[in-house]
């Protein structure tokens, strides 16, 4: 499979500064597709930092529960490292990803949805996407 046609991109969140408030991602629409990775982008962590990362589940798109055993603990020493969380066959219609940032100051850089297994591709990429391009085999030359 081709990552570019056959998984959708989506930046649900943008870098976030040092802080203790929880940080909820835009949510994905999971209609067509079967699984949904996200990637979430740590910048540096401030230590005795308790930092999280949950993914949550709607029907609705307004009410949003934690879906069971996603949380995964980012450790203090964790700076400038990223957490991958996926979800096979969720049984809501929505997802998003949560960072639960407590007691001392962790930097968020970027969150990002790849959405996997489509019920029909090449997939239309999201908006945030700023450009694809797929090439089968080029020839030495100028890009």
């Amino acid at each position: 499979m081709n990552v570019s046609r056959g998984i959708k991109f989506t930046r649900v969140l943008d870098a976030v500064a040092a802080g203790t408030s929880d940080q909820n991602s835009s949510s994905v629409d999971m209609k067509s597709f079967d699984a949904c990775t996200f990637v979430i982008g740590f910048g540096a962590i401030t230590a005795s930092a308790v930092t999280s990362v949950k993914i949550q589940g709607s029907d609705d798109d307004s009410t949003w529960s934690d879906l069971t055993g996603t949380a995964i603990t980012v450790a203090d020493s964790d700076d400038n490292k990223i957490v991958l969380a996926e979800i096979n066959q969720p049984q809501q219609r929505y997802v998003r990803c949560v960072v639960d940032r407590g007691t001392q100051n962790a930097v968020i850089d970027f969150a990002v949805a790849m959405q996997s297994k489509p019920s029909k591709a090449p997939v239309a990429q999201s908006g945030s996407v700023l450009g694809s391009e797929f090439h089968q085999a080029p020839a030495v030359g100028t890009a």
